[in-house]
């Protein structure tokens, strides 16, 4: 069992006239799984300048499948809201740029895309984790994260907006809200 007739790569053979064990790979043959045409959806960029379209259409569902994988992967560091505050960083990691920083507003999509795949500065790269159109699909739902920060009643298409409530007032929104009514003692001393 010790002798076993089996090639060890790079080892030498007789059997071919090369010489070598290792044969080359026929012409146009790909790796299973790495045929990655469209480099653009693979990389987020064209001819090494990052891009700032997606490569494919976003939909409502993408946009779900991107807040779910951004709430497992993304919000330890940078928290639910994308302000940089998460738990992580509370306990003393470094902290990232909030993503409605106006530099970080002003970055085209292809390059979120490149730091999940390369990872940059103290983020690593989540390329094993993640599949690339789940990182299309997070970019996608980052976009929307720094849209609901600045969005007004304008930014809401005219059909939805006939039925939207109306604004809440703003002591409400930070929590001020009136004292609600107390409830009356019935008779026996019970609320009502």
């Amino acid at each position: 069992m010790h002798d076993q007739p089996k090639y060890i790569p790079l080892r030498e053979s007789e059997f071919f006239g090369d010489m070598r064990s290792a044969r080359p790979l026929p012409m146009g043959v790909v790796a299973r799984d790495h045929l990655n045409e469209d480099t653009y959806l693979y990389t987020g960029k064209v001819n090494g300048v990052l891009g700032n379209v997606f490569p494919f259409p976003i939909t409502a569902d993408d946009l779900k499948r991107g807040q779910q994988r951004y709430n497992i992967y993304c919000t330890p560091c940078h928290s639910p809201i994308g302000d940089g505050h998460g738990v992580v960083v509370q306990r003393g990691y470094k902290q990232p740029p909030a993503y409605t920083d106006p530099k970080v507003l002003q970055t085209p999509v292809g390059h979120y895309f490149d730091v999940m795949t390369n990872g940059y500065g103290a983020m690593p790269d989540y390329a094993a984790q993640i599949s690339v159109q789940d990182r299309w699909r997070i970019v996608a739902y980052i976009r929307a994260l720094q849209l609901s920060q600045h969005a007004t009643l304008a930014d809401v298409p005219a059909k939805y907006r006939e039925n939207w409530p109306d604004p809440i007032p703003m002591k409400v929104q930070l929590g001020n809200a009136p004292p609600a009514e107390a409830e009356q003692p019935s008779e026996g001393g019970q609320t009502k």
